[in-house]
């Protein structure tokens, strides 16, 4: 270790919202470059298998801030907003000296009690329910609201590193740079929207049927071709078109706006980047660029996220930190949203807070474990048949080869659910064989063993974390 990794190490934290793997090219993407993200990966590490424990924007980015699940932090749906006052990764790393900012999309809530807190300086998008403009932004920081002009990815980007600029003295900084793109409704610079008007692959799962699928999936208004709207396509489709015309038609248009507003950030991505190297800070910090959870890019004929299927259940997450860790590699073990705390923590030489529930992975990457990762991890969705996507409630457990989805179809009465109750359901998919999940094979004789015995790891997990099962999950025998 070189001298200088001896020093604390600076904290940059990317985040973007609703950017799906598969639309970066460090994981393979078959539509779009994205060079500068790719570069985190590049001179860092690249994390095959990170998975969010609840696959919607505010949820995991409580999650993220404060090394909890939903039923923990109290965030569980879109309008359930934080208690601000609680411990998170920044309270800790503030006691410990280091400067601390928040700048870009919070969206846990707006008001007294549920603005930032713990940070020397904050400054977010407000308005459109919490999510903000992509145009001429509306800001919220201590001094009050103001309209910032210009584009929400560049704006986000300059005030973070100002925020950084106007810094004195050697303290060791953490910044959260948090975008709103790629979030519906994707509206891209003029100088990136024609970058992809050439025809766009077709997911091989577009025109999946359901077949064997659960019914509770399929009430989901998440398709492509049924459920994306004026404001999300710009324009009126063509007149005559098929319904399959129709269907490839919104994809293309669809794509075409969400890749465009991914390249504008890559390009600030890479403005971080550049500006970390000419302040000669880049080899001390630790750069993340990671997504709040994935998303649907046509597989399985959707858009959105909500499920625990793998392309909403998947993060990116890239990572560098030069002089503390080496470059080029991949990590294949298990991490989730709830873990980023305790890393980031134990990178800088900080105590978690004994609330936290995550599993630190930076002692597997540095090469010091003394335990093995995790085997699996828990997933559960709580915002049930709401109005605008009727996702059902589940959860479930996935490990290296099998993902166990348990429908309780319950809101619970909780905030932004549905007041319907539906039958209970099961999946079970078995990745190595069918990686599309398109084979619900729970009632299958073959995995009869596998099942109960992820039914029994799934048990064990909720009550590691301290949830509890819905009171239509059958009490397994020796639990």
């Amino acid at each position: 270790m070189t001298e200088s990794a001896k020093r604390r190490p600076n904290i940059v934290m990317i985040l973007t919202d609703d950017h799906a793997s598969q639309a970066i090219g460090a994981y393979g993407s078959p539509y779009n470059a994205t060079p500068r993200i790719d570069e985190i990966g590049q001179e860092g590490w690249r994390f095959e298998n990170c998975f969010v424990t609840n696959a919607l924007c505010s949820p995991s980015r409580a999650s993220i801030l404060t090394g909890t699940y939903s039923h923990i932090n109290g965030v569980t749906t879109l309008v359930t907003p934080i208690d601000a006052a609680q411990p998170t990764f920044i309270t800790q790393l503030r006691e410990a000296g280091y400067r601390t900012a928040m700048v870009g999309k919070w969206h846990m809530g707006e008001g007294e009690g549920h603005n930032p807190q713990g940070f020397d300086y904050w400054d977010v998008l407000v308005g459109h329910d919490g999510q903000g403009e992509y145009w001429d932004p509306l800001f919220l920081s201590e001094d009050g609201e103001r309209t910032v002009e210009g584009y929400a990815t560049d704006i986000i980007t300059d005030l973070a590193m100002s925020w950084v600029d106007g810094l004195e003295g050697d303290d060791p900084w953490c910044v959260l740079i948090y975008h709103k793109a790629p979030h519906r409704p994707w509206e891209p610079k003029p100088e990136h929207a024609a970058l992809f008007t050439d025809k766009i692959p077709v997911p091989e799962t577009f025109d999946d049927d359901y077949s064997t699928r659960s019914s509770s999936m399929r009430r989901a208004l998440m398709r492509l071709t049924e459920n994306l709207n004026m404001d999300d396509l710009k324009q009126e489709p063509p007149a005559s078109l098929t319904y399959d015309e129709l269907s490839l038609w919104k994809y293309q248009r669809y794509m075409e706006d969400y890749l465009a507003c991914v390249a504008s950030v890559d390009d600030n991505v890479g403005r971080v980047t550049d500006w970390l190297r000419a302040r000669g800070d880049f080899d001390d910090t630790m750069l993340m660029y990671v997504s709040d959870q994935g998303f649907f890019l046509g597989e399985h004929g959707w858009f959105d996220k909500r499920f625990m299927y793998e392309e909403s259940l998947r993060m990116p997450l890239l990572l560098s930190y030069p002089n503390g860790l080496a470059g080029g590699q991949t990590f294949d073990g298990i991490v989730t949203n709830v873990d980023f705390a305790q890393t980031l923590l134990d990178a800088a030489g900080v105590e978690a807070h004994p609330r936290m529930q995550g599993h630190s992975f930076w002692a597997d990457i540095r090469g010091e474990a003394t335990q093995p990762r995790p085997a699996g991890m828990y997933y559960r969705y709580w915002e049930h048949d709401d109005t605008f996507h009727k996702a059902p409630a589940h959860y479930g457990y996935r490990s290296e080869r099998y993902k166990l989805i348990y429908y309780y179809n319950d809101g619970l009465g909780l905030p932004g659910t549905g007041p319907y109750v539906y039958p209970a359901e099961w999946e079970l998919f078995d990745l190595q064989t069918d990686p599309n999940e398109l084979r619900n094979v729970y009632d299958e004789p073959d995995y009869l063993a596998i099942r109960e015995s992820l039914k029994r790891d799934m048990w064990a997990e909720q009550e590691r974390v301290g949830d509890k099962p819905h009171s239509s999950q059958p009490v397994l025998v020796g639990n």
